[in-house]
């Protein structure tokens, strides 16, 4: 089939939730999406890309690829406090029969109902590998937008769900072996939509995990021009890592490991008390370090950031 008819057959569908098609006056079939902001909010507009070879392996289930990136992309709204509206795709394949395009595309549409996301417009190729990119665009209220640089010395630092998981999940993968946890927190990552928007107003500085919790807590906090302490031994651990893996490879796996797609956020802890599923492991400082303690001994740690079969 040709580029038009793969997207009137997967793509192009009828959107029935009234939240998702709230402000669509004209999706896929234009040269361009029109679309209709809320009165009072600013727009959020964020991108990720996923790559065969390097983002996900080339026997992946398809749904599993089309779910994730539209989650990873979720996980940056939610970074930034703001609630999604509508996304873009381009899509890249490599001689991909129908059954694998159906099956991305019903991935794709899974992550997007949960939020109420539409799709309104894309573009597909053809190339030497897979490639998928998903543009989301979000709305947050004027000002309150949350950002990377706010977090001030005696806040705080805590991190959602659990960390590390992503990183042995996809180890596993690589390995040919399985855990369905573990595994489904690298296939399937929970985008904190409903955390971001409980944070806004209250906390002073997210970034979401993407490549690893010291790599991404650097960058808060060199935005936010501090430095921060946590302590290893608080860090959030699944039972399905503490019973794969010794000592050694949970720490390193919270600490270093990318893909877990959870929210760092700095906060007065009085402001956040009444916020579920979150950890608090550390607080910020004055100076620019990031130190990581453990039984009252410095650890020392990698923070070039998670990188891909490597």
């Amino acid at each position: 089939m040709d580029e038009f008819e793969l997207i009137r057959r997967y793509f192009d569908r009828p959107v029935t939730s009234p939240g998702a098609t709230q402000g669509v006056v004209k999706g896929i079939g234009d040269d361009g999406a029109v679309l209709m902001p809320t009165a009072g909010f600013e727009l959020v507009q964020v991108i990720d890309s996923l790559v065969e070879g390097v983002h996900f392996l080339a026997d992946a289930d398809p749904s599993d690829i089309g779910y994730r990136v539209v989650a990873v992309n979720l996980s940056d709204i939610a970074a930034m406090g703001a609630r999604p509206r509508w996304m873009t795709l381009a899509l890249t394949l490599s001689g991909q029969d129908p059954h694998w395009v159906e099956q991305f595309a019903a991935g794709l549409h899974t992550a997007a109902d949960e939020f109420d996301v539409v799709l309104v417009g894309g573009d597909t190729t053809s190339g030497a590998a897979v490639v998928a990119t998903v543009a989301i665009t979000g709305e947050v209220e004027q000002g309150k937008a949350l950002l990377r640089s706010g977090a001030q010395i005696g806040d705080a630092i805590f991190v959602s769900g659990s960390v590390g998981d992503a990183a042995a999940g996809l180890q596993l993968l690589s390995h040919k072996a399985q855990d369905d946890f573990l595994t489904a927190r690298f296939c399937r990552p929970t985008a904190r939509i409903h955390l971001g928007r409980e944070l806004s107003g209250r906390a002073s500085a997210v970034i979401d995990i993407s490549d690893g919790l010291v790599g991404d807590l650097k960058k808060l906090l060199v935005a936010s021009e501090v430095g921060a302490e946590i302590d290893v031994d608080r860090l959030p651990l699944s039972d399905a890592l503490r019973q794969r893996f010794s000592a050694d490879e949970q720490r390193n796996f919270a600490l270093t490991g990318g893909d877990d797609y959870e929210l760092c956020f700095t906060a007065d802890p009085d402001r956040v008390k009444d916020i579920a599923g979150v950890t608090a492991i550390g607080v910020v400082t004055g100076g620019q370090d990031l130190v990581c303690m453990q039984d009252g001994n410095i650890v020392d740690y990698d923070d070039s950031g998670y990188r891909h079969f490597q």
